[in-house]
């Protein structure tokens, strides 16, 4: 198909919309996303958001990307979380041989997942052998890929480090089909997302599939969007997934305000708190997004203008999402007590919204101690504040 610039993304992913809003329900209980939303998202390369042109990705801006994933949690957070988790997976082909990464990404479906860094390989000739489980796969039942972040064990049984005295760690790469999956995932929001464990039996890793991924010095790509690490995109994909959930939940509470008249008040249209409500609601809900957004444009204009990612832009993008998917989930607790018993009733989706955002909020991406990390380098004296917009 004709290949698009990156921001056509968003306007694909808004024209899917509504295919993913009608199959909602249908993810939500089968655990998985349904064959037609798949489909949809394959055939309109969204998994290919991140992938670098080189191997006919689209290599998108950072905004871009993350406007992808706003216009799909609005439809479904479920559908949003699997498509950003397998598009920040794809970044690592920037770090692989272009053999291996076409055979992982240009044979159909091209969908890489993976779980948390966890466990050991043991070096062998010619590559690594894995025996290991791994867990929160998200994507993985739509991937034809798995992927694992593990230490590495020399033949001695030494582990190997990094020039800094830190372990390495590498990403290993294989076949779906290699794997023996777990179904884990009965959860109370992010139903659909499907994110399994999986584990694998004395399985022989090629070194072409190998990935010192996010280390610099093994990266293939010369694309602002390379220098950024895979763990920084998904914070801010993530934290756009937030905004959309809000969004939406907060876009139907509005409507229902248009038209409920709770028994024994007046109608909610006519009432000063919910009227203040909503004003600062929405206020709240815009503060976030644009702090969000312009703390991704800043950062990005730097890098295309040549410059080196930097200590300082980690913590103005890691504190910006975190933020973010705290204030979002502010907007719909907000939003959900606001629309009082009508919010409760599963065919109203103001229960899954609320749901699916406190699941957001439980992730590795929204810890508190997130601002710790930040607070720590900001008194440091060798970093300066960071960034802001100008």
């Amino acid at each position: 198909m004709t290949k698009h610039l990156g921001f056509d993304l968003v306007e694909r992913a808004r024209a899917l919309a509504p295919l993913i809003a009608r199959d909602a329900d249908e993810i939500e209980r089968t655990r998985r996303l349904t064959p037609a939303v798949t489909q949809a998202l394959i055939e309109n390369e969204l998994y290919r958001a991140l992938l670098p042109k080189s191997l006919g990705g689209t290599e998108a801006p950072l905004e871009a990307f993350m406007q992808m994933q706003e216009e799909i949690a609005k439809a479904d957070a479920s559908t949003a979380w699997c498509l950003g988790q397998c598009s920040v997976c794809a970044m690592t082909a920037a770090y692989l041989d272009p053999d291996a990464a076409n055979e992982i990404f240009n044979v159909a479906p091209g969908i890489l997942a993976w779980g948390a860094i966890a466990h050991e390989v043991q070096a062998v000739p010619g590559g690594y052998k894995a025996s290991a489980r791994w867990d929160f796969a998200s994507g993985s039942r739509q991937a034809s890929w798995l992927g694992a972040h593990v230490r590495v064990v020399e033949a001695d049984g030494t582990q190997r480090k990094k020039a800094d005295g830190s372990p390495e760690i590498r990403t290993i790469l294989f076949p779906v089909t290699s794997a023996t999956m777990y179904d884990v995932w009965d959860v109370i929001g992010l139903k659909g997302t499907g994110t399994d464990s999986y584990s694998v039996d004395n399985l022989f890793i090629p070194n072409k599939f190998a990935a010192l991924r996010d280390v610099p010095s093994a990266l293939r790509e010369q694309g602002p969007l390379y220098k950024l690490t895979t763990n920084m995109v998904f914070s801010m994909g993530f934290a756009a997934t937030s905004l959309g959930v809000a969004r939406a939940m907060l876009d139907a509470t509005i409507e229902l305000s248009r038209g409920k008249t709770p028994q024994g008040l007046k109608a909610m249209r006519e009432n000063n708190a919910v009227q203040g409500k909503i004003g600062r609601t929405e206020a709240s809900l815009r503060a976030a997004r644009a702090y969000l957004y312009a703390t991704a444009a800043e950062v990005w204009r730097e890098l295309a203008r040549g410059e080196p990612i930097t200590e300082e832009h980690r913590i103005a993008l890691r504190i910006a999402a975190t933020w973010t998917i705290h204030q979002s989930a502010a907007v719909v607790d907000t939003a959900y007590h606001m629309a009082g018993a009508t919010a409760v009733f599963a065919a109203n989706e103001f229960e899954r919204r609320f749901r699916d955002m406190h699941t957001i909020a439980q992730q590795i991406q929204a810890r508190d101690t997130h601002y710790e990390d930040a607070g720590r380098a900001i008194l440091s004296a060798n970093l300066a504040t960071p960034p802001t917009t100008r």
